[in-house]
């Protein structure tokens, strides 16, 4: 290497290419592909239960954005960032895997298709270049023999230049499934050459660049590692790491991350071989108890279990299921046989039955909070609540009259209001020569109740033994808003409660013969094998469900407990490979005590309602708090629940400070953080502004990315986005007045947005007509543009900022750093005109009309992420904008249209109903649907706006405007406004 390219200190006092641009839809696309990827995602073997995870794609764009020099040709810096994210239009070639010819032919210009394709019949095709339509050709395309990979890739790369960026990303692999060597080597030439570098790879170039700005290697701190992916992804670029989270299983899943997905191929066999020992070792135990087999070459895989109740209005014992559908998958039901003299019910599983009898049974026995039966023909409905004794005291705490289990219970006492039944079993054939061995679900017989006996006793003659020495928990459960859950509900107030006499033995096994290894993947294991794991049987032939896949602790009527063969997936699951060669340590700290420098810091941290994982997760830590295996050994096992970050109130801002505080003291002055933040509360982002200010930071950029994809799960409105805040260190004392930031505001917001909109026109090609940057990004890059301005004063007005944003809310009280920052929101979107309407006329709506005007435009651009409309109603101050929506799903958000308004709101003090915007909106719906003459609309728009004529000419611009922003969707809504613009034209005045 010259010295050119290794001076030290050259990029010292260079801004960060992420402080400049980012092409965050492109960042969004890829982000949200790997999240759609779920179970096959990198990590997500190492512990699938942990939720919120940033993709990977995001944090590598994050690092070396955070190390890429913005020079003064920010065109090229985009194509070199874009080269090594395998974004540009080549590398999408060679991430391709699956193109066909004929797609390629009929979309792609190519000046010699012959020399790529063969033509059946075996023909020359003339003319030679496409694109054309081989179907008109009477032809079928092939790949030419003897081809070379290159060429082939050369033609598919200009075959999806044509496609959106979206439509590209759903066809290629995602780059960190592609051999490394064959989808970075043709890169290294273009990117050296620009950033002054000699690098043929990513260990080298981030080294280079490292030494480059900060002398050395440069080193990447997460202090909210959560499941790693940050760390993890830092050091796969080569990057020295720091990770530390407060909670032990963060870490665990982090070191899961650097020491089997980051193993060496000697240390991953090693690590395989310890996984088959320890099947090996545990089969064993379960073969000698002889619990999992029925003695004549059947083994069980899954037990079902229910509870049960005497209904006190017959004095029957009934069980608890929500649906009696066992299998849908084998049309397996369970049949509810009544026992007059026993006051019972036998329960009969029954399968292949018809299609009528499955839709029947998907009613159970526990309805609407009732227990539901009948005896002799008479239905009986009893509140399980009352059966529970339910009852409030006099400060509103709720009670009931269940038994607190003690230390020793792993099942309900015959006197307990609940009992727990096993109903079902599935079984499976036990020969290893099959592939795919028969399984089929049964009866309970009285050989399979000895054999639950025999687990019952077992457990519960070594209960006691296997506390002692760490095996099973003797952790108490601690109240909270979550764990109160499991202690109301059944009385369990102990961990090891939360699972059943089958499921503590194979745990115990595990923990007896497992290792570090053994302690990650019992998570995984423990997640879908507790009595607060569902019974899917709409699921294939069914599944059992993870506890955590709604971050709560749930409890069941009926839950499914696997036998050690359904285990086994889990416990030998092959991780995906991705050798680390750096330095890398985890800690668990709090990020307040931090005290290890780092050059740059990356985090995710907890905010306002985030998922409480300090009280949810002690689920795993009691599990290894007494004995944790020996790498493990000094790390602290406990949630410390009182040191987590929570809440929205300024206990939640003093402590985010003090974290803050704390990293920057530990990064140099050249040094820059990313916090990625996620919420929708209005004051929990003024208190992130004011947490910056406080810990003596400053913003120099922000970007929106789309990182969360739809789930059936979560319900109403939730974000999609994530901003990625950009702040270094203030490191002088400025002082300015409110009224000169008025104007330096204005200009930095407006020179933001202008460079991001020039880039939208420097992108686009002849093949695409898409944006980089669309309106939410532009939005977060202006309000950035305003916050670099205020944050990088120490005092306004006189005022200490770092003090004043620490004062505590004062309810329905504005702060001056509320004031200063709604201003600067303001002035950023004042720049975000869409296009259609005039300056002049988007001065003169109202926050609500342009809020409705702004998101017609992006949907006629088909874009309807929820978080847009949360964003922009934010932006405008709209106060309520779930009136104006049709569709408030997270991908599929809609506003209404002119024919879903009708007449609501008309006229009406509401915010939007006497506006111009909705009085036109009337006016398309009358024309729409109606034979309304076309002077009674005229009229019915001067009765609902007194200042019509004075308003007439923003009138017809924006009933053009609605017109071309319809046209797709409302195509008759569409034609109506265009009318309703002449109408409002040619009246005579």
């Amino acid at each position: 290497m010259d010295d050119r390219k290794v001076t030290p200190f050259s990029l010292q006092d260079a801004p960060a290419l992420i402080e400049k641009l980012l092409p965050v839809q492109r960042i969004s696309v890829e982000s949200h592909a790997e999240q759609e990827a779920k179970q096959s995602k990198t990590l997500t073997a190492t512990g699938s239960y942990w939720k919120g995870r940033k993709p990977l794609v995001l944090a590598k764009a994050c690092v070396l954005g955070a190390l890429l020099p913005a020079t003064d040709n920010p065109s090229k810096d985009l194509e070199t960032f874009e080269l090594l994210m395998a974004m540009d239009d080549a590398s999408m070639g060679r991430r391709a895997t699956s193109v066909r010819p004929s797609d390629i032919l009929s979309a792609t210009r190519i000046e010699d298709v012959n020399l790529y394709f063969t033509f059946s019949p075996n023909i020359v095709v003339t003319p030679p270049s496409a694109p054309f339509d081989v179907l008109s050709f009477g032809v079928k395309p092939s790949w030419k023999r003897g081809i070379s990979l290159e060429e082939k890739q050369y033609a598919i790369a200009q075959y999806l230049a044509t496609l959106p960026f979206k439509e590209r990303v759903s066809i290629v692999e995602r780059a960190e499934n592609v051999d490394p060597e064959a989808l970075y080597a043709p890169i290294w030439k273009r990117v050296n050459e620009h950033l002054g570098t000699d690098a043929t790879s990513f260990p080298e170039l981030v080294e280079q660049l490292g030494i480059m700005r900060f002398g050395h290697r440069p080193r990447v701190a997460d202090t909210f590692s959560g499941s790693g992916q940050i760390p993890f992804e830092a050091a796969r670029l080569g990057c020295d790491v720091y990770a530390s989270d407060l909670s032990p299983v963060a870490c665990l899943l982090t070191w899961g991350a650097f020491n089997v997905v980051g193993a060496s191929r000697e240390d991953r066999k090693k690590l395989e071989q310890e996984q088959a020992e320890l099947i090996a070792e545990v089969r064993a135990e379960i073969n000698a108890l002889g619990i999992e087999t029925d003695g004549n070459g059947w083994r069980g895989k899954v037990y079902l279990y229910c509870l049960e109740v005497i209904d006190p209005a017959t004095g029957w014992q009934v069980p608890l299921m929500p649906s009696r559908v066992v299998s849908k998958g084998k049309r397996a039901i369970a049949m509810l046989v009544p026992i007059p003299a026993e006051k019972r019910y036998d329960i009969e599983i029954v399968s292949g039955v018809s299609e009528a009898e499955l839709k029947a049974a998907e009613v159970g026995t526990y309805r609407d909070e009732s227990v539901v039966h009948s005896v002799d023909g008479v239905e009986y409905r009893t509140r399980l609540s009352t059966i529970r004794g339910d009852y409030t005291d006099g400060y509103g705490v709720r009670h009931n009259r269940l038994r607190q289990w003690e230390i020793s219970d792993v099942t309900f006492r015959p006197d307990d209001i609940y009992q727990e039944r096993l109903y079902a079993i599935q079984w499976i054939e036990d020969n290893p020569a099959k592939t795919r061995p028969e399984s089929e679900f049964r009866s309970v017989t009285g050989a399979d109740l000895e054999r639950e006996h025999t687990v019952t006793d077992y457990v519960q003659n070594h209960l006691a033994e296997w506390q002692e020495v760490g095996w099973v928990p003797d952790m108490r459960i601690e109240p909270g808003d979550k764990t109160d859950e499991p202690i109301r509900t059944r009385g369990w107030t102990y961990w090891h409660h939360l699972f059943n006499p089958r499921q503590l033995l194979l745990f115990a096994l595990l923990r007896k013969t497992g290792n570090e290894l053994g302690a990650l993947l019992l998570g995984q294991l423990q997640n879908v094998n507790c009595r607060n794991s569902r019974w899917n049987p709409y699921s294939g032939i069914g599944q059992t469900v993870g506890i955590f896949d709604n971050q709560a602790l749930n409890t069941l009527f009926n839950y499914g407990t696997r036998g050690f063969d359904f285990c086994e997936s889990l416990l030998k699951q092959e991780f995906k490979r991705f050798p680390l060669d750096t330095q890398a340590s985890i800690d668990t700290k709090a990020a307040a005590n931090l005290g290890i420098s780092s050059d740059i810091f990356i985090t995710d941290p907890p905010y306002g309602d985030a998922v409480k994982y300090e009280e949810i997760y002690e689920f795993f830590i009691a599990w290894l708090r007494k004995n944790p295996p020996s790498e493990f050994a000094d790390w602290v096992w406990d949630s410390r629940r009182a040191l987590a970050i929570k809440g929205e109130d300024h206990n939640f801002k003093a402590e985010m400070v003090a974290a803050y505080k704390a990293m920057t003291s530990c990064m140099p002055d050249n040094g820059l953080q990313v916090i990625m933040f996620t919420h929708q509360s209005g004051s929990i982002w003024a208190d992130m502004s004011n947490i910056v200010w406080a810990s003596g930071l400053r913003v120099s950029a922000a970007w929106y990315v789309v990182t969360e994809t739809d789930s059936a799960l979560r319900q109403g409105q939730y974000i999609k986005g994530t901003v990625l805040l950009i702040v270094r260190k203030r490191l002088d004392s400025k002082a300015t007045s409110r009224d000169e930031l008025a104007y330096e505001i204005e200009d930095e917001v407006k020179a933001q947005v202008e460079m991001l909109t020039g880039l939208n026109q420097d992108t686009k090609d002849i093949y695409r007509d898409e944006n980089l940057f669309e309106d939410a990004d532009l939005q977060m890059a202006g309000y950035a543009a305003a916050l670099r301005v205020l944050t990088k004063y120490s005092t306004i007005d006189g005022i200490d900022m770092a003090q004043e944003s620490l004062r505590p809310r004062v309810k329905k009280q504005s702060t001056l750093v509320d004031e200063l920052i709604d201003f600067a929101v303001s002035k950023a979107n004042e720049f975000l005109v869409p296009q259609g309407l005039s300056e002049s006329v988007w001065d003169k709506l109202t926050g609500v009309e342009r809020f409705y005007l702004k998101l017609v435009d992006m949907e006629s651009k088909e874009i309807f992420v929820l978080s847009n409309y949360q964003n922009f109603a934010k932006a405008f101050k709209v106060r309520d904008f779930n009136p104006l929506m049709e569709e408030n799903k997270a991908n599929k958000a809609r506003l209404k249209g002119a024919v879903a308004f009708n007449k609501r709101f008309m006229g009406s003090a509401d915010e939007f109903g006497s506006t111009r915007v909705r009085a036109l909106l009337y006016g398309v719906y009358l024309l729409t649907t109606s034979s309304t003459k076309g002077e009674d609309v005229i009229a019915q728009l001067k009765s609902l706006l007194p200042d019509y004529y004075r308003d007439r000419d923003t009138l017809i611009s924006v009933s053009e405007y609605l017109s071309q922003k319809t046209a797709k969707l409302h195509p008759e809504e569409s034609n109506s406004a265009n009318i309703l613009r002449d109408l409002i034209r040619n009246e005579r005045v």
